[in-house]
């Protein structure tokens, strides 16, 4: 498909270019052309071959590319070379400011006409958003450049796919989060399109919806999958750094290819750096694994690199799964007093109904647990029974039974009986099994 614009457009500017550097017609047409095909071209009513273009090109001064399409010769290489800064930016955990660079790159790319710039800066500003918490914004931008990129294969557009599950998600939409992460695995796996980034991405993102529906045997089989998919790199943000400067450089010095190549390598390095963030998800699995086989100092180790792995400029959104998990891990230990401010900074910070319900409702139903030990069964009850309104929004069956339990049982303890049964048979209604969900059969898997 060929980016040259209409025969009257390039007319047009041939036209100007010719007049801003003091030229005749025939001093542009001499020696291939004659005067009067230059004026029947600046005119629009011929479409120009590709070799005239190349000797009006080579007399005007411009390059090639620059004449057919209007953009200046350096404009998609400057372009991406600012993309790759706008991805350090994040990449560091300053969202605003990377939200700043990408909103300015979008602008810059809608006007030019760049369709891939715009996916990138696109798919840039959802995830700053999901790391400001701003779900609903997130989810229009990532579905935004899932349409600018719709022509292209589906490894391409697992990034913003993604992005979109995960704003669901966040949002307590798990079940069609899952949907959209299991689909896109299948097509990647059934397809023979083994991408490993992209299949990295899918199975990271993919656990905390199974562990919030229940479903423990796909989370653990799809953080095996991450981790042994997992790119080896030594230091990405370094090699990074080294491809931008490099890139600096050569454009510079006029060599667009060469540095085109080594922006190339730059982003990739950055997309690694936030796969490897993803991975935070791995090991809040294994720490979820520990803290059930009653390893708690193990469970407290994995969770607190999960966190560690986990940029602190990011939003709490983004990291309350693997907190509130440290938490019940703390409480365990006797940490509760830790345990509990841990918690309540969270809630205070960036956790709600509509931003994180489910690990909110976590933190909630966690603080109850620590009132009750503490004799404190008003305050325990108040923390339950928020809880339950969240979760019985979000459809988290697993988490509501043992919830009804918790409730029923404190309501039993302190003498109304009516109220604890009608807790008990709501539970009973969710009751699942441990290890499943009411999702259909498990995504093609990769081979590995």
């Amino acid at each position: 498909m060929s980016d040259r614009d209409d025969p009257v457009t390039i007319g047009r500017r041939v036209q100007q270019l010719r007049s801003e550097r003091g030229l005749t017609q025939r001093q542009l047409a001499e020696p291939a052309y004659t005067p009067a095909y230059i004026s029947t071209l600046e005119a629009g009513r011929v479409r120009p071959s590709a070799e005239a273009l190349r000797h009006i090109a080579e007399r005007l001064g411009i390059a090639y590319d620059e004449l057919v399409t209007g953009r200046p010769a350096r404009l998609a290489t400057d372009l991406r070379l600012r993309l790759t800064e706008a991805q350090r930016t994040l990449a560091g955990g300053e969202a605003e400011q990377a939200a700043e660079q990408y909103a300015v790159l979008l602008a810059e790319a809608e006007r030019h006409e760049l369709v891939d710039v715009q996916a990138v800066a696109l798919l840039g500003l959802g995830e700053c958003a999901l790391d400001t918490g701003e779900l609903e914004a997130a989810r229009q931008y990532f579905e935004r450049s899932e349409r600018a990129l719709a022509d292209v294969p589906l490894p391409a557009r697992v990034p913003a796919l993604r992005g979109r599950a995960v704003s669901h998600y966040l949002a307590g939409e798990l079940r069609y989060a899952v949907y959209l992460l299991e689909s896109a695995l299948d097509e990647l796996n059934r397809s023979g399109l083994h991408d490993p980034d992209a299949l990295l991405l899918l199975y990271a993102s993919v656990i905390g919806p199974y562990m919030d529906m229940g479903a423990q045997a796909r989370a653990a089989q799809a953080a095996e999958f991450a981790l042994a998919l997992a790119p080896q790199s030594g230091d990405p943000a370094l090699v990074a750094r080294m491809h931008r400067s490099v890139a600096r450089t050569l454009l510079a010095e006029g060599r667009i290819t060469e540095a085109d190549a080594s922006l190339a390598k730059a982003a990739e390095l950055y997309r690694t750096l936030q796969i490897r963030t993803e991975l935070a998800n791995c090991h809040w699995m294994r720490g979820y694994v520990y803290a059930q086989n009653g390893e708690l100092d193990c469970a407290e180790g994995e969770l607190r690199q999960a966190l560690d792995m986990l940029s602190a400029g990011r939003a709490a959104l983004y990291s309350s799964q693997v907190a509130v998990e440290l938490a019940d891990v703390l409480h365990r230990r006797g940490k509760s007093d830790e345990a509990a401010a841990l918690l309540q900074n969270l809630l205070s910070d960036a956790l709600g109904p509509e931003r994180g319900a489910l690990h909110s409702a976590a933190a909630h139903r966690l603080l109850g647990i620590i009132a009750e030990d503490a004799c404190d069964t008003e305050a325990a009850e108040e923390h339950y029974v928020r809880a339950l309104s969240m979760l019985e929004r979000a459809g988290a069956a697993g988490d509501l039974a043992d919830l009804c339990r918790l409730l029923g049982d404190l309501l039993r303890r302190t003498g109304r009986v009516e109220a604890a049964l009608d807790a008990y048979r709501t539970g009973l209604g969710h009751r699942t099994a441990p290890g499943t969900t009411t999702l259909g059969p498990a995504p093609a898997q990769p081979p590995l």
